[in-house]
C-alpha cells in the first residue's frame, strides 16, 4: 500500500466558550507546507444533524470489508472542500469501497469563506467524542484551517501525530465521481418507509446480491434477481446509513447502468449526506479502473494551469469558460471534465448533474502516477510491444507481446474492447480495460 506521511500543525479542537462551542479543523497540503490562511469560519445552523454526519463519515472509515488485520489502517481523515458558499466532508472506508459525503448547504451555515479550498483535516478520537455530546440546541462554530494549538474540552488536551494517507483514496476519489456521472435518479423514499426499509435489512454480513424494488406500497430487499430492481452487492454496509435514517426528511437512490455502484443520497433541511458502495465488498474503488481510457490522451498543461487559475472550490465546471477566457483551441477541452476528473480534480454531484470544481491537496505528478495498468501500457508502447495491428472501418486488431514473451489478441470493436489475457478473462472488462487494450487504443487513437 502507498501512503503519504504527514503531520498535522496543531489537532483539531472543540473549544467550549459560556456561550457556544468552537470546533477547529487542523489540515494539511502538500503542495503548500507550512502556515496557510483560514479557509472558512462561522456558524452551523443545525450542529446536531451535522455533527452526526461527521461521526457517520467516521464510522465509514473506520470500517473495513475486505483487508485482513494485518493490513487495517486507523485512519479518521476526510477531505474537506470549502468555497462558492458550500462546504464538502469526503472520506472513504479503509478497504476504499464506501465513498461518504457531508455536503453542508449555503443556508447550512452563517459565516465567512476567507479563502476557497481544499484539504485534509484531523478527525482524532476526542474530536468524535465531543461531536458525540453535540445536543439540538448547541452552538457549533466551524472553523476549516488551523486556529488552536491544542484540543481543549473540560481539562483535556490533545497531542497531534502522524497519520498515513493511502494514494488508494485519490485514485478511488476519481472512479467514485466517473460512476456519479454515469447513474440516473433511480427513486426517493419518505422518511417512514425508509425507515421500515432499513429495518428490514438482514443482520450480518450478506453474501448475494440484493435487489431494492418497491412492491405494492412497501420498498423492499429481495434476493430475487431483478431487471426493475436496484443491484447491491454486499448491502449489509448499507448498515452505516441506519444511525442516520431516523433522522433524514427523505433519501434519493441514483442507479448505475451497469450496476457497478449504489448510491444514495440523505437529505436533511440543512444538509445531504451522499453515501456509495461498490459492487461487492472485496471491490474497493481505487482499484476499478474505470476512468483509465479517459487519462490515454494528455491534457495540456496550459489548460490544467487555465483551469486552475479561473476555477475555485464547488465552482459548477464548465470548460467554455476556460476556453473563451483564455482563448484556448476548442478542440482540446473535448471530454475534458472526464479527464479532469479522473486527475482527481472535479467532483459530481448527482442532483445537479454537473461536476464541482475540487483543488486536491496534491500534487499533479502524485495523482497521474498512481495508475500502475496505464503506466505498463505505456511500457509496451515504449517497447514496440503492439504489432500485427489493423484497422478495418470500428473495428481494430492487434497483437501484444506480455512480459513474459507471450503473445494476446486485442479486438475493439465500437465500444467493445476484448483480451486474450488472463485479467480480461478474470475481469470480463467490468473493472476497466487491460494494459494490452489501453497501449493499443493509444497507440490507434492518440499515438497513430
Amino acid at each position: 500500500m502507498s501512503t503519504l506521511n504527514y503531520k498535522y500543525d496543531a489537532p483539531s479542537t472543540i473549544l467550549k466558550t459560556q456561550d457556544a462551542e468552537n470546533l477547529f479543523l487542523s489540515h494539511f497540503r502538500e503542495d503548500h507546507k507550512g502556515s496557510s490562511p483560514c479557509l472558512f469560519w462561522g456558524k452551523l445552523n443545525d450542529p446536531f444533524i451535522i455533527s452526526r454526519c461527521l461521526i457517520t463519515l467516521s464510522n465509514i472509515v473506520k470500517s473495513n470489508f475486505s483487508f485482513n488485520a494485518a493490513q487495517l489502517r486507523m485512519l479518521k481523515d476526510p477531505i474537506v472542500t470549502a468555497g462558492n458558499s458550500q462546504i464538502r466532508f469526503e472520506a472513504f472506508s479503509m478497504c476504499a469501497g464506501v465513498y461518504g459525503r457531508v455536503d453542508v448547504l449555503p443556508h447550512g451555515q452563517d459565516g465567512e469563506f476567507i479563502e476557497n479550498g481544499t484539504t485534509n483535516v484531523d478527525f482524532n478520537i476526542p474530536l468524535i467524542t465531543a461531536l458525540n455530546r453535540i445536543q439540538k440546541n448547541d452552538n457549533l462554530v466551524l472553523s476549516v484551517g488551523k486556529k488552536e494549538v491544542g484540543f481543549h474540552q473540560d481539562g483535556k488536551d490533545i497531542i497531534e501525530r502522524k497519520v498515513p494517507l493511502p494514494t488508494k483514496w485519490i485514485k478511488g476519489l476519481t472512479t467514485v465521481q466517473y460512476y456519479f456521472a454515469q447513474s440516473e435518479f433511480f427513486l426517493k423514499i419518505d422518511k417512514v418507509p425508509a425507515m421500515q426499509l432499513f429495518r428490514s435489512l438482514p443482520k450480518g454480513k450478506i453474501k448475494n446480491d440484493l435487489f431494492l424494488m418497491k412492491r405494492g406500497n412497501r420498498y423492499i430487499f429481495s434476493s430475487v434477481k431483478s431487471n426493475a430492481g436496484l443491484c447491491i452487492g454486499g448491502a449489509h454496509r448499507l448498515q452505516l446509513l441506519s444511525p442516520l435514517i431516523p433522522l433524514i426528511n427523505k433519501l434519493s437512490i441514483y442507479k448505475h447502468p451497469l450496476d457497478q455502484t449504489c448510491n444514495i443520497i440523505l437529505h436533511f433541511d440543512q444538509v445531504e449526506f451522499t453515501f456509495a458502495i461498490s459492487r461487492n465488498p472485496f471491490r474497493g474503488y481505487s482499484g476499478e479502473g474505470a476512468t483509465l481510457e479517459t487519462l490515454l490522451g494528455d491534457v495540456p498543461l496550459e489548460l490544467i494551469k487555465a483551469f486552475d487559475q479561473y476555477s475555485y472550490a464547488n465552482q459548477t465546471f464548465n470548460p467554455m469558460n476556460v476556453v473563451l477566457e483564455h482563448d484556448i483551441d476548442i478542440n482540446k477541452v473535448e471530454n475534458l471534465s472526464a479527464k479532469l476528473a479522473a486527475m482527481g480534480l472535479l467532483g459530481y454531484d448527482m442532483q445537479k448533474n454537473t461536476y464541482f470544481y475540487r483543488r486536491l491537496p496534491f500534487k499533479l505528478n502524485r495523482i497521474l502516477s498512481l495508475n500502475p495498468r496505464l503506466k505498463g501500457a505505456n511500457t509496451l508502447l515504449e517497447n514496440k510491444k503492439v504489432t500485427k495491428l489493423t484497422k478495418k472501418g470500428n473495428k481494430i486488431e492487434a497483437m501484444v507481446e506480455g512480459s513474459k514473451g507471450e503473445q494476446y489478441y486485442v479486438l475493439i470493436e465500437s465500444d467493445i474492447a476484448k483480451c486474450t489475457c488472463p485479467w480480461y478473462s478474470k475481469n470480463q472488462g467490468e473493472r476497466g480495460h487491460c494494459k494490452h487494450v489501453l497501449a493499443t487504443k493509444k497507440m490507434v487513437y492518440f499515438d497513430g
